[in-house]
C-alpha cells in the first residue's frame, strides 16, 4: 500500500458521503457514545436490560483507537459503526442506520470511510460477520463491496434477545475486505463485483433451491460450481412462518456451510439471491 492508494480510498470515502447527503465522522464524548448507543436500540430493539452495548464500553473502544463513527444528516445522529482492532487488521462488530435514511447509500459510505480509515492506519484488510439467509446483506457484502466469505460460523452468537435475532439461531459468514485488492477497488470506483447464473457455466449444479411450496430443497454439490439459493425476504418468513424460515436455516448451514467447510470458495451473490461457490478458484488478493 503507498499514500497514493490511501488518498484515493479518502477521496472515494467523501464522494460517496456526499452523494449520500451524510457526514461521517469519528466520536469521541460521552454524549455521542449516548446517541449512538441510542441508534443501535432504534435498529436493534433490544431488550432493554440487555444492551447491546454501553456508551461507556464505546468511549473505552474510541479512545483506545478503534474504529468509532457516527452518521449524522442535518445534525441528527442516523448511523453509527464500531470497528475495533484485530489480529486480521480491523473487525467491524455493529453497524447500524436508522430506517429514515435507508435506500440513500449510507452503509455504502460508512464502508468506504472505514476503508480509507484502515488505509490510512496501515491496515490492508477489514472482517465482520453478517446473517447469511439475508439476501440484500449478501448483495452489499459480496457484489457491492467485493468482500469474500472466510468461514460458515453456525450459531455464533447462540441465542438473542433483540427484536431482528429473536427466535433464529445466529449463523454467520465471516467475510475478508482486502482494502487493496481488485474487488475492494473496482467498488470505491463505482464498479461492484457483480455475477450472474450464467456466468456458472454448463458444468454448475444446483445445490439449494426453493420447491413451490416456497420450502428449501436441497440438490446436488458435485459440479465445478455449485448454485446455492436463498429466499428473497428471510425476515418477513421469519414472521409468518417461523418453523420454514428455520428449514431454510439448517438447509443453507447443510449446504453452504458443508461446501465452505471442505474448503470450496463463494466467488460471489447473483442480484437474484444465489450464492455462486466455486472449488476451483482461488481467493482473491
Amino acid at each position: 500500500m503507498n499514500g497514493t492508494e490511501a488518498a484515493a480510498a479518502a477521496a472515494a470515502a467523501d464522494l460517496a458521503a456526499h452523494r449520500a447527503g451524510v457526514t461521517v465522522t469519528e466520536l469521541h464524548g460521552l454524549d455521542e457514545m449516548l446517541a449512538a448507543c441510542q441508534v443501535l436500540d432504534r435498529v436493534w430493539r433490544p431488550d432493554p436490560g440487555n444492551p447491546l452495548i454501553t456508551p461507556e464500553l464505546l468511549r473505552v473502544f474510541a479512545h483506545s483507537g478503534s474504529y468509532v463513527v457516527g452518521v449524522h444528516l442535518d445534525g441528527r445522529m442516523v448511523g453509527f459503526c464500531l470497528g475495533f482492532l484485530a489480529t486480521a487488521g480491523l473487525h467491524s462488530h455493529i453497524a447500524g442506520v436508522d430506517d429514515s435514511v435507508r435506500g440513500r447509500n449510507v452503509g455504502f459510505a460508512v464502508k468506504l470511510h472505514q476503508r480509507a480509515w484502515a488505509l490510512a492506519r496501515g491496515i490492508t484488510a477489514v472482517t465482520w460477520t453478517f446473517d447469511p439467509l439475508i439476501s440484500r446483506n449478501a448483495y452489499f457484502n459480496l457484489a457491492k463491496l467485493g468482500a469474500a466469505p472466510s468461514e460458515y460460523l453456525a450459531d455464533f452468537y447462540g441465542a438473542m434477545q433483540d427484536e431482528v435475532n429473536a427466535g433464529t439461531e445466529t449463523d454467520r459468514l465471516m467475510v475478508r475486505w482486502e482494502l487493496i485488492g481488485r474487488h475492494a477497488v473496482g467498488s470505491a470506483a463505482g464498479t461492484p463485483h457483480i455475477v450472474t447464473v450464467d456466468d456458472a457455466g454448463a458444468h454448475a449444479v444446483v445445490g439449494l433451491d426453493a420447491k413451490p411450496d416456497g420450502g428449501p430443497a436441497v440438490g446436488r454439490r458435485d459440479g465445478d460450481t455449485v448454485l446455492v439459493r436463498i429466499p428473497t425476504e428471510i425476515e418477513t418468513l421469519r414472521r409468518t412462518d417461523p418453523p420454514l424460515a428455520r428449514e431454510w436455516r439448517y438447509a443453507l448451514r447443510e449446504v453452504l456451510g458443508g461446501l465452505m467447510a471442505e474448503g470450496h470458495t463463494v466467488t460471489g451473490f447473483t442480484r437474484d439471491g444465489w450464492y455462486v461457490i466455486d472449488e476451483r478458484q482461488e481467493r482473491q488478493a
